[in-house]
């Protein structure tokens, strides 16, 4: 049975009371179309529902940040070139042929396995939640949309560990690929914050079934993906090296596709490290220095925040057509890469 059923016709789709309670509890929400409002069927249109934000690219779905009654906000489906699945649709939909491993791995979504000792990655028992604070900003436009909200980090006690403001921009390009942008800015807002270290973390994406470097059952003997970050390692050797970017790629529904992502050259510890498995966990992890490079110092990855103060984190999402030879992966973070120049006048 289905846990969960994203968007289609079938869905009302309406605004409702919750929704019209959320945006109402933040002050001075934006939501609606920018200045450059998208025709039908053109540009980023975000579209608010009852407990997700529906994001559609050139008139076709994207994906859906779901943020209400959730252990943490998560994007799901996401479609990319041709309109192919790219992650796993378990534990949200129950889909012949898919694993049933690892619950926690929620198709694309930010978190941390330890944050001042508290668990925010798993959902086995006693685990932290991110709880959904409200919008400041739901835009749709013609070149780009905009979704930003707030959100606590809620220990299984209840206390609150932290706060996060996060931002999720969605380009219109064209349909042979879909550009994701996801900037978090963690707050110590309830005093010093660790970022401690271990390998379950941190911007995460757990991939199609068909897209792994390692098939399951379902898939056993047919094609499978490939792994390839930024310094020409390959395949199951990424796991644990650090790289500006790293693509996973392989077969959906007899397409070839695949998705890079590019770690911010102003991150902290750029370039990252990957926590990237051949089952299709796919994750940028700046924290597992004693996992990742099997050191005896269980805190060598820690990152302290201090009272007060905050850090920010930036990823884009690269969903193309391809291979990272065909979709100019090295290319398309160079341009991601470089500082923004003044407009010529």
């Amino acid at each position: 049975m289905n846990t969960m059923t994203h968007a289609t016709g079938k869905r009302s789709g309406r605004r409702s009371a919750l929704w019209l309670a959320l945006l109402g509890g933040v002050a001075g929400v934006v939501t609606g179309c920018s200045d450059l409002s998208p025709p039908p069927g053109t540009g980023v249109r975000l579209t608010p529902l009852d407990d997700r934000v529906r994001i559609e690219v050139n008139g076709q779905l994207f994906t859906e940040y779901v943020f209400h009654d959730v252990p943490r906000p998560f994007c799901y489906p996401v479609l990319g070139p041709g309109g192919v699945g790219m992650t796993r649709n378990w534990p949200m939909r129950d889909v012949p042929g898919e694993d049933h491993d690892h619950k926690h791995h929620r198709s694309l979504w930010f978190t941390h396995g330890n944050v001042n000792g508290h668990d925010f990655w798993s959902e086995d028992r006693n685990f932290g939640r991110i709880v959904h604070d409200g919008f400041t900003e739901v835009k749709s436009g013609r070149t780009v949309g905009v979704l930003r909200a707030r959100n606590r980090w809620v220990a299984a006690d209840g206390t609150v560990v932290c706060t996060d403001e996060r931002t999720l921009r969605v380009y219109a390009g064209p349909d042979s690929e879909r550009l994701l942008d996801f900037e978090i800015t963690l707050h110590a807002s309830h005093g010093e914050l660790t970022l401690g270290d271990t390998k379950e973390g941190t911007m995460a994406l757990r991939l199609a079934e068909t897209m792994r470097l390692k098939p399951n059952k379902s898939n056993a003997g047919k094609p499978t993906g490939h792994i390839v970050n930024s310094e020409g390692v390959r395949d199951g050797a990424t796991w644990s090296k650090r790289a500006a970017w790293c693509d996973y790629y392989g077969p959906v529904d007899g397409h070839l596709v695949g998705v890079a992502i590019f770690d911010h050259p102003e991150n902290p510890r750029h370039p990252t490290w990957w926590h990237v498995r051949d089952y299709g966990l796919f994750t940028a992890n700046p924290f597992g220095r004693h996992d990742f490079e099997k050191l005896p110092d269980k805190t060598a990855g820690n990152l302290v925040v201090p009272a007060g103060q905050s850090v920010t984190f930036r990823y884009r999402f690269y969903f193309h057509e391809g291979d990272e030879q065909q979709a100019q992966v090295a290319a398309r973070y160079a341009e991601y890469a470089a500082p923004a120049r003044p407009a010529v006048r």
